[in-house]
């Protein structure tokens, strides 16, 4: 069971949503304006916060921007705005997910469930064979906090997107070995692959440029993925 913050003004969605999320046994905590959601975030500590773009007092943005200043738990932002550009916003700034309105309730849940999966996941692939439990991750200049969700850079804090920390944690965890593009969506997007799907590289591309000279420890292996250089 997970916590659940979810900020949402529209009453009767919030509660369609809350009751689905209650009955696949989640605990739901409701707000309904930007401020609010701000103040049960500071409060409750969820595991995963459901937010909608367009709220009152504070609009989902401005408080997905103050939420990352502190925190990297997972996002999943729903709008009514179905422009290619405003999802493009709404993952730069750091959510995790981006639905669509009007949307079916057993797609959130499926979205949920895969944000939900990915978290565990990276934990146990940050923590896998290290006695005992290693909390952080260090290569070279990089530094990578599992409990925090911090990453630094020559102790300058980094901003990434979860999906960026979850790929830099898997390749941290391993380095040398090589990840194809199948594996990497199917583990960290928790998604199917299919064939010609660049979100893997583009999230590559956008990663290197955040680490800035360390990025280029990120080696391409042509036709098969990428991995991260054995440090010498």
């Amino acid at each position: 069971m997970a916590k659940i913050l979810l900020v949402e003004d529209t009453l009767e969605l919030a509660e369609s949503i809350r009751r689905e999320l209650t009955a696949d046994g989640h605990q739901v905590v409701l707000a309904a304006d930007g401020q609010s959601g701000l103040d049960q975030f500071k409060c409750c500590a969820p595991d995963l916060i459901i937010l909608d773009w367009m709220l009152p007092e504070l609009d989902g943005l401005a408080v997905l921007r103050q939420i990352r200043e502190v925190s990297a738990v997972p996002v999943l932002m729903l709008s009514a705005r179905s422009d290619a550009t405003d999802r493009v916003i709404g993952l730069e700034v750091g959510a995790d997910d981006y639905l669509t309105k009007p949307f079916n309730n057993r797609e959130l849940l499926a979205r949920v469930h895969a944000l939900l999966r990915r978290m565990d996941l990276i934990e146990k692939t940050i923590h896998q064979d290290k006695e005992p439990i290693q909390s952080s991750l260090t290569y070279g200049a990089i530094h990578l906090d599992a409990i925090t969700h911090q990453v630094t850079l020559d102790g300058a804090e980094l901003e990434l997107t979860r999906l960026e920390f979850d790929l830099l944690a898997l390749l941290m965890g391993n380095p040398g070995r090589v990840f194809s593009r199948a594996y990497l969506i199917e583990t960290v997007w928790d998604e199917a692959y299919l064939p010609g799907d660049r979100s893997v590289d583009n999230a590559i591309l956008r990663l290197r440029n955040k680490l800035k000279i360390m990025g280029n420890m990120i080696e391409t292996v042509w036709g098969v993925g990428y991995r991260l250089r054995k440090t010498q």
